[in-house]
């Protein structure tokens, strides 16, 4: 079983302290019940984090930093189109739309799943969709952000608010679980850095064709970017305690 064989590293520091905490959690409520709360708290985090950005935006707008460079990147992508161009990236963006990025994380999820004989990736990937669907629904509402201009987007246009991109959201999270149960099965350092590489180009690319195309200010990528790293390790650091929470039971338990 995946979840009985021991890590080849440590569990590492935040996992131990958090560890002792769940296990309280499962001894008073029981495993399943301990388990809904956890992912309960993981999805509040998840709220608090979009709310989070949305009052970073605002300071950032208000203070002309980063925001600064929305529309100098802008009228940049816009001076690097071509016709054929266009295209080819409409046709890769589309890829991680309400259409496109379901059935990528749907397919891929269950083939990894039978691939490794795990039902892992398929908990791990409808855990950390949730939260970038919740994170992405959030700071739209909370924000409000117009896109950028429609004389400077290439169609077909979105109408709904820019910040943040859910496109880009959406690629680091799908991207970075599948990722993280493949790389937990490789042996050699070559093939974990192919893999971690590809997800990264994947999750990068999606976001700066959001760009390109002028359907996204830079900022709202950036902040796209920050969340779903912030909430893959979120999701990440709650597999790693279950796990080491399955390791550790059996011996204390044996012990008592």
């Amino acid at each position: 079983m995946e979840e009985s064989r021991t890590p080849r590293r440590g569990p590492g520091p935040v996992v131990e302290a958090v560890a002792p905490r769940v296990g309280r959690v499962q001894s008073l409520l029981g495993e399943q019940a301990a388990l809904l709360v956890t992912v309960g708290v993981g999805l509040a985090v998840a709220v608090v984090m979009a709310a989070f950005a949305a009052s970073v935006y605002d300071a950032v707008s208000e203070a002309d930093g980063v925001a600064g460079l929305d529309r100098p990147v802008l009228d940049a992508v816009v001076r690097l189109r071509t016709p054929g161009l266009d295209h080819a990236v409409t046709v890769f963006t589309d890829l991680g739309g309400t259409v496109g990025m379901p059935i990528i994380a749907t397919v891929a999820t269950i083939a990894v799943a039978l691939l490794l004989r795990r039902r892992t990736p398929v908990v791990l990937m409808l855990v950390a969709t949730a939260g970038s669907l919740l994170m992405t629904v959030v700071g739209k509402a909370v924000v409000g952000r117009v896109r950028p201009p429609a004389d400077l987007a290439v169609p077909p246009l979105e109408t709904s608010a820019s910040f943040p991109s859910g496109h880009s959201l959406n690629a680091v999270v799908v991207s970075g679980v599948l990722a993280y149960v493949v790389v937990g099965r490789l042996r050699t350092v070559w093939a974990r850095a192919a893999v971690i590489a590809g997800a990264t180009v994947f999750a990068v690319a999606m976001g700066l064709s959001r760009v390109f195309l002028g359907h996204h200010w830079f900022t709202d990528v950036l902040v796209a970017w920050a969340l779903g790293l912030a909430w893959l390790a979120v999701v990440v650091t709650g597999h790693r305690v279950w796990l080491l929470r399955r390791m550790t039971m059996p011996r204390r338990e044996s012990g008592a």
